[in-house]
């Protein structure tokens, strides 16, 4: 009497759930032998979809106010310095920190390569208003008064110096836009400035 052997291989059961979107498994919960049921946790796997990313921003407490839901959003991060990305803001949060006066705004920014992590450090742009042109001088020329108010020192000679009150706008690379009191083609000091204000205030020696 011969015996013959014969192999088997033991197929364990597989459950195939359909996801209800397209994306990346982000968690995982479902050991061998976990019981699973719709609608009970916790759930076996997360699946996240990864073509759009949350960017956290620090803006300081004045310029809150140009900040709205929709406005476009630019950013760059160290890993891709010659690639923007796109988004808008999508949440201004109410709270503003009372150590730093700072406003967080979140923006969603896509990325549909999931190029973008968690915990980089981005520059952003923020389009508040349209693009407008505007005089704009250096920022040195600028001085701010003991009142507050902001001056600029104009000349038609290079000798005779009159100071002018001015309002200033955005400030960016060195440069302040000048609003009023200031028009195109007028000669403006911008090294000493501030010796020309302090000579004004200082009292008359005998």
């Amino acid at each position: 009497m011969s015996e013959q052997i014969i192999a088997s291989r033991r197929i364990d059961p597989v459950l195939v759930v359909a996801s209800p979107i397209s994306g990346q498994i982000t968690s995982f919960n479902g050991p061998p032998g976990l019981f699973v049921q719709p609608g009970n946790p916790p759930a076996p796997y997360t699946v996240s979809n990864v073509s759009t990313k949350w960017m956290l921003a620090s803006v300081v407490e004045s310029d809150t106010p140009l900040f709205h839901l929709g406005q476009p959003v630019q950013v760059k991060v160290m890993a891709y310095p010659d690639h923007v990305f796109h988004g808008k803001i999508s949440k201004i949060y109410a709270a503003v920190d009372p150590d730093t006066h700072r406003a967080t705004i979140r923006s969603e920014i896509a990325d549909p390569k999931n190029e973008l992590r968690p915990g980089m450090l981005a520059n952003f742009v923020i389009r508040v208003r349209n693009p407008t042109d505007a005089i704009a001088m250096p920022a040195n020329g600028v001085v701010r008064e003991a009142d507050g108010t902001l001056t600029v020192w104009v000349t038609t000679d290079r000798h005779r110096f009159v100071q002018r009150i001015i309002r200033a706008g955005l400030r960016s690379a060195g440069q302040v836009q000048i609003l009023d009191g200031l028009h195109q083609g007028e000669l403006a000091v911008t090294d000493g400035a501030v010796f020309l204000s302090n000579m004004l205030q200082a009292p008359p020696t005998d």
